[in-house]
C-alpha cells in the first residue's frame, strides 16, 4: 500500500516556515501550490480617458494569490476576430483569438520552459511545486524514475489550474445616464398632484446633481480554464516532450504543428461597475482617481469570479492560529459571515501527489475584516488599523494550514 504521511505544516513541502523570533504563532512566509493565472485585455473601441484607463489597468497589481503564468500576450483588438460588436458574441470573439494564437499551446509551452530548439524541462514545475528540498533531490537523485514520475505528477495538478481571464472595459460619463434618470422621473409625475410632483422633481434634480460629476469604470470579465486531462498528459508526454537528451525533430514538428491538442474551456463570467468621482476631499490628481478606481474594479470583478467558481477559488494559508488570521479582506469581497473550509495537505511520499484534506469550518468575524483596498501609495494607514482579517470557529489550527471560501 502506498505510503501517506500528513503534512503538518505547508512548510513541509517546501521551503521552511519563518517565524518571527519573538513569536513562533505568526507565519512570515510559506510556500503552497497555488493556481497560475494570465490576464488579457480587450482593446475597446474609443471612449472618455482611454489611454488613462488602458495605462491604470497595465499597472494594477497582479492579483497575488495566484501565481503570475504571463505568456506575453497582453492584448487583442477584437475586430480581427469579428465584425460582430454585440456584447453576447464577446466569448466567441475570445474563442476564436485563442484558436488563431494558440494561447492554449502557449500556456503549455511557458510550464515546461519551452526552448527555441523545441526542447523542454521542469524547472518552472519544479519551483512551484512547493517541493521540500530535500525531498526533491532524493526523489530525483540520479535521474531516478519515482523524481520523474515525482515531478510529472505535480505538473498534472499545477497545469489542470491554469487560467486566463479576460476583460473588456468601458469607461461612460455618468452625466447623460444622470440626466436620463433625472428627464425619466420627472415625465413619470406628469399626472401627479402638485404637491408629490414638486418634491419629485426637486428629488431627482437633487439626485441629478450628486450623480452626474466623474464616469463610472465598467468591467466584465471571462473566465478560462486550460484543459488538461490524462488523454492530453499522454499525448503530450507520448509524442512531443524531449530534454536535451531526447529531444528529435520529429517531436518538436508534432508540438510546432499541432493546432488541436490544446484547448482553453470557458468557465464563466461576472460584471462590476466602479464611481470615479472627481470632488474628492483628498489632493489627488485625474490620473491618479483613475488608477484608483480602474485597480479597485478590477478587484471586485476578480473577487465575484472567486465567489463564483469554485474551481478559481484560491487556497490562502492562515497567518495565525489563535487567533485565527488571514491576509485577506474587503480587495477579496468578504464579508461577516463568510464560511471558509480549513485545509490540510496530504501528500503520496512516492510521487509527491498532494491532496487537500478538510479539517474544519471557519467564519468571517464581520467586526474585525482588514481594509485591504488598493490605495495610492502615498496613504498612510489609519493608527491601529488593523492587517488581516480574523475568523471565528475553533482554536486547534496553526500558521500555514490552508482556507477556502465555500458558499
Amino acid at each position: 500500500m502506498t505510503k501517506r504521511i500528513f503534512i503538518t505544516t505547508i512548510a513541509a513541502l517546501c521551503t521552511s516556515m519563518l517565524f518571527a523570533q519573538e513569536s513562533q504563532k505568526e507565519m512570515k512566509e510559506t510556500k503552497y501550490r497555488r493556481s497560475s493565472l494570465h490576464t488579457i485585455l480587450i482593446e475597446s473601441s474609443d471612449f472618455p480617458k482611454k489611454d488613462q484607463v488602458i495605462n491604470a489597468y497595465y499597472g494594477a497589481p497582479f492579483p497575488n494569490k495566484y501565481d503570475n503564468h504571463n505568456i506575453g500576450e497582453k492584448s487583442f483588438n477584437p475586430a480581427k476576430y469579428s465584425n460582430d460588436t454585440i456584447e453576447s458574441k464577446t466569448p466567441e470573439v475570445i474563442e476564436k483569438y485563442f484558436k488563431d494564437q494558440q494561447i492554449a499551446k502557449k500556456l503549455v509551452a511557458k510550464w515546461y520552459n519551452r526552448q527555441a530548439d523545441g526542447c523542454f524541462d521542469f524547472s518552472l514545475i519544479h519551483d512551484r511545486g512547493a517541493f521540500n528540498a530535500s525531498f526533491l533531490d532524493a526523489k530525483t537523485a540520479a535521474a531516478s524514475s519515482d523524481g520523474q514520475y515525482l515531478l510529472k505528477s505535480a505538473g498534472t495538478e499545477l497545469i489542470n489550474n491554469t487560467f486566463v481571464v479576460v476583460s473588456k472595459m468601458k469607461f461612460v460619463e455618468n452625466e447623460p445616464i444622470a440626466r436620463a434618470i433625472r428627464d425619466g422621473i420627472i415625465l413619470s409625475l406628469n399626472n401627479a398632484n402638485e404637491m408629490v410632483r414638486t418634491m419629485g422633481v426637486k428629488a431627482a434634480e437633487k439626485a441629478y446633481e450628486k450623480g452626474k460629476e466623474g464616469y463610472s469604470v465598467w468591467t466584465t470579465s471571462y473566465l478560462y480554464k486550460l484543459k488538461w486531462n490524462p488523454e492530453v498528459e499522454g499525448i503530450f508526454y507520448g509524442e512531443m516532450y524531449g530534454d536535451k537528451s531526447d529531444m528529435t525533430a520529429s517531436k518538436k514538428a508534432k508540438f510546432d504543428n499541432n493546432t488541436d491538442l490544446f484547448q482553453m474551456e470557458f468557465v464563466g463570467s461576472q460584471k462590476s461597475t466602479t464611481l470615479v468621482t472627481f470632488s474628492l476631499k483628498e489632493k489627488r490628481t485625474e490620473d491618479q482617481i483613475i488608477n484608483l478606481s480602474v485597480t479597485r474594479n478590477i478587484d471586485k470583478v476578480f473577487a465575484k469570479l472567486q465567489k463564483n467558481y469554485d474551481v478559481f477559488k484560491p487556497k490562502v494559508p492562515l497567518f495565525t492560529g489563535d487567533p485565527i488570521t488571514a491576509k485577506i479582506g474587503l480587495k477579496e469581497g468578504l464579508e461577516g459571515g463568510d464560511k471558509f473550509e480549513v485545509l490540510e495537505a496530504v501528500m503520496d511520499e512516492k510521487t509527491g501527489k498532494i491532496e487537500y484534506k478538510k479539517i474544519g469550518t471557519i467564519k468571517v468575524d464581520g467586526n474585525k475584516i482588514w481594509d485591504n483596498n488598493f490605495n495610492l501609495g502615498d496613504e498612510v494607514p489609519a493608527e491601529g488599523a488593523i492587517d488581516r482579517t480574523t475568523f471565528k470557529g475553533g482554536s486547534k489550527y496553526y500558521p500555514g494550514l490552508l482556507i477556502r471560501q465555500i458558499k
